[in-house]
This record gives structure tokens, sequence and C-alpha cells, in this order.
């Protein structure tokens, strides 16, 4: 298949070229950064970042893309479903 872009980088802005689903765990981080995160189902997302600090996304809409670079989706707090870690 041809890639007219692959002589470009590939930045943090760029479109995400793999999603990975996403089991979310309160001591398990994510195999890889993401460069967003997308919510197949509604609901909170609990996260911790790359510096240690959690915040917990409140209301997120289905098929929203969360454009944060979380080292863990956490299980205690998060009712969001169907998660795709995008990078």
């Amino acid at each position: 298949m041809e890639d007219r872009f692959d002589d470009f980088a590939s930045g943090i802005s760029a479109p995400a070229t793999r999603a990975v689903a996403i089991t979310p765990s309160d001591s398990q981080s994510l195999p890889f950064l993401p460069r967003a995160i997308y919510i197949g189902g509604a609901g909170d997302l609990a996260t911790r970042a790359e510096d240690g600090s959690d915040a917990v996304w409140k209301n997120l809409p289905a098929g929203a893309v969360l454009p944060f670079r979380p080292i863990m989706i956490k299980v205690t707090g998060t009712t969001a479903t169907n998660l795709l870690a995008l990078d």
C-alpha cells in the first residue's frame, strides 16, 4: 500500500496508526504512552499521569477521543467502556 506521508515525521498531533484495547487496572501501567484515549462507551475515566498524579474525567460521551497521555487507566473510578489506546 502506498503511503504518501512516509517521508514525514510522525508528531504527537499526527493521526494514530494503531489502536490497542485497554483493560483498566489499578496496578498495571499501559504497554505504551498513547497519543490519546478513545472512549467507546460513555462514563468516567480514572487516569494516572506520567508525574504520578491521578485524575477522574467525568461524564465522557461515547465516541469521544480524550487528548491526554496517561500511563495508566485505573479500574477504580472508571465506568467508561470499550477503551482504546491510540498510538
